[in-house]
């Protein structure tokens, strides 16, 4: 598969574009924003494509025309406020499904988070994130396009171990940014996880097992 990355400069879009590069089965294209993230892709011999989460669905679909799958692994960041949040993580989220159902690109996989779907678990100073990750995911599960939604718990940056825990409802939980790329590579064909919303967090069982039991 093709795969258009977008927000493949995040730290879990850069691990998960060099898993694609690396394999036989799968080519990435970079959705990046900014000119100077180019060179990075350059380097790995990976094609980008420059293109704004704020600018229209028909730009958007004009970078993924080519894609048989899209990633949405972009987040506004810790930095930014509620406004920056609901215009990427929400608005920018339902733009991509949009410009995929005009495309046709039918494989959607979306980075989302652990209790994005329990309101009465939503910190009052993050109420705005888990807004817009909730209704981004039910926004792409009403889509008809072939989804996963993998909801990781808190993101760390340690080395990646290749073991998860992997069900529908967790509560609480760490899983490094490498295994969550890792989660994304290993679910692109497997269809096990398709049109599945799940959980995961640092666990036990080898990724492959854990998504096969789904």
């Amino acid at each position: 598969m093709k795969v258009l990355v977008v927000g493949a400069n995040g730290q879990i879009g850069r691990h998960f574009v060099k898993m694609l590069a690396d394999s036989e089965d799968h080519t990435p294209k970079a959705m990046i924003r900014k000119e100077e993230q180019i060179s990075f892709f350059n380097g790995l011999g990976v094609e980008s494509v420059l293109t704004s989460l704020e600018g229209s669905v028909e730009e958007i679909a004009d970078a993924m025309a080519d894609c048989d799958a899209v990633v949405f692994a972009a987040g506004s960041g810790g930095a930014t406020g509620a406004d920056k949040t609901l215009l990427i993580d929400l608005d920018g989220a339902a733009k991509t499904i949009e410009a995929a159902e005009q495309t046709g690109t039918e494989r959607f996989l979306m980075i989302s988070a652990i209790n994005a779907d329990k309101r009465e678990m939503w910190k009052e100073d993050m109420a705005y994130y888990y807004v817009a990750k909730h209704h981004a995911d039910n926004i792409l599960r009403a889509s008809g396009l072939v989804y996963t939604i993998i909801r990781p718990g808190l993101l760390t940056n340690d080395s990646g171990t290749g073991k998860i825990l992997a069900t529908e409802n967790l509560d609480s939980g760490e899983i490094p940014r490498e295994d969550v790329a890792r989660v994304l590579f290993h679910s692109l064909a497997n269809e096990h996880v398709f049109n599945k919303t799940f959980e995961i967090v640092s666990g036990d069982d080898n990724i492959e097992d854990a998504l096969n039991q789904l």
